[in-house]
This record gives C-alpha cells, sequence and structure tokens, in this order.
C-alpha cells in the first residue's frame, strides 16, 4: 500500500494533521505547529489559480508582454491575476544596491563614482488621456545602471521628486533632455540641457512600451487605475533593472 507525505505548502514541514473536508469532499489540511498562520491546504486544487507555479507565472507574463485577457490561456481569471499584482506591489523606487553598496558590480556612494545621471521622462494615461501619468527615471551616465524611478500626475511635481530620491548618490551632474519642466527646476550651469549626453536612457520609453501591453500605443490596451498602472511599471523596474526577485 503506498502513502505519500503531505506537506505545508509555505515551509514544506510535514508536521500537518487533518481538519475536515472541503464543501467539493475534498480532504483539508492544517499546519498544526504555528497558531498564527491558520490556513488551510488541500493536496490536489482543481483551480489552477491556486497553484504556486501559475501565480507566479502571471506576474511572468505580466512583466513579458501579456495583458490581464491574455492570460486567459491559464485557464484563470482576472479577479485571480490581479490579486497577485497587488500582492508583489512592494516596490521600491530606488535601486538599493547601487545606492547602499550592496552589490560588489555596483556602483558605490562611497567610491564617489556616481558623478552624473542621465534623466528621462515617460509619458502615459489612465483611461484617457484626461488622466495623464508621468514616470520619471534616472540611470549612471557611465555604467548605465538605473537609480531611481518616480510616479506623479504631473511632470513639474516628479521632476522635484526625483533628485530627492538620487541625493544618496551624491550626484555632482544631471543630463536631463532639455524639456521645459528640466528648464524650470534644474539649473543649465550645473545640469547641461540636451539630448547629446542622453543616448542610454533615451532607449528606456521604447523598451517599457515593448515589455509592458498597457503602455503599447495604437491599441485598445489602457489601464483602468492608477494604482495597478503604477504597480505594473514599478514591478518592471525593480525586476528588470534593479535585480529585485519578483
Amino acid at each position: 500500500m503506498a502513502e505519500a507525505a503531505v506537506k505545508c505548502p509555505p515551509c514544506q514541514s510535514e508536521a500537518v494533521v487533518k481538519y475536515g473536508q472541503t464543501s467539493n469532499g475534498k480532504e483539508r489540511f492544517r499546519w498544526q505547529q504555528s497558531a498564527e498562520w491558520g490556513r488551510t491546504f488541500v493536496r490536489s486544487y482543481a483551480y489552477p489559480g491556486c497553484l504556486p507555479t501559475v501565480k507566479q507565472q502571471t506576474v511572468d507574463m505580466t512583466l513579458n508582454g501579456s495583458g490581464i485577457c491574455d492570460l486567459r490561456v491559464l485557464h484563470v481569471g482576472s479577479n485571480t491575476v490581479l490579486r497577485e499584482l497587488k500582492k508583489a506591489a512592494g516596490r521600491s523606487a530606488v535601486n538599493t544596491s547601487v545606492v547602499e553598496g550592496c552589490c560588489p558590480e555596483a556602483i558605490t556612494v562611497e567610491e564617489r563614482r556616481v558623478e552624473a545621471a542621465e534623466g528621462e521622462k515617460m509619458w502615459s494615461v489612465v483611461k484617457s488621456k484626461a488622466h495623464q501619468r508621468w514616470l520619471w527615471h534616472a540611470l549612471d551616465h557611465l555604467s548605465g545602471m538605473v537609480l531611481a524611478s518616480a510616479f506623479g500626475r504631473r511632470a513639474d511635481t516628479v521632476c522635484v521628486e526625483l533628485p530627492k530620491r538620487l541625493k544618496p548618490c551624491g550626484l555632482e551632474h544631471c543630463y536631463p533632455d532639455g524639456a521645459g519642466v528640466s528648464d524650470r527646476h534644474l539649473p543649465t550651469a550645473v545640469h547641461p540641457m540636451g539630448k547629446a549626453n542622453t543616448q542610454q536612457i533615451e532607449r528606456k520609453p521604447l523598451t517599457l512600451p515593448t515589455r509592458i501591453k498597457r503602455l503599447a500605443r495604437k491599441t485598445i490596451c489602457f489601464s483602468k487605475s492608477v494604482f495597478m498602472h503604477d504597480t505594473v511599471i514599478g514591478l518592471f523596474v525593480n525586476r528588470y533593472e534593479f535585480g529585485m526577485p519578483i
């Protein structure tokens, strides 16, 4: 007679006990050593959205050009996709591996090698063009590593917020693209304007619409909420620019 060990999904512990049955008649289990984690589980789920691999796949596909409706190929509902994206919404706006010098290949603040940064803005909308959304991000001029990003409703507000997040880097120069908002908030004597020194960061606004469907132009895809709009873009920046596990 064959027997299969039952393990707790979060910790893979075998210290589980039976906890009745579900409405479908499946046997239910619970981890007996934790009073805080009171959730129960079953060995096999009928709904694919309950599987950890499918949950991770929804995030991976979203950050690789798939929309919410495209994820129907996983046989999961749109609410499941939105719920998993919201769970992963704890993002960082600053590349801490660079600022704090945690990564050996990174440019550390103590070495004072972050001398100049390139700044670029990207315009997008939520629901309609009346609800504009601006993304500003900056990268190191020498290494090309993204340092920080900021979201906002108005370009002037975000242009002021981004230098505050870059302050720990000890930047000496910033190379904005020469837009009017940069002229109003950054002195040209210290921060030269123009596109001569922004070749690296000019590529970023092309990468984002290619990898995130809700930013694609000339389609009917769009964001319905500011929270999900900023969440998906923030997750992409955290994974592919900051190197964080998402």
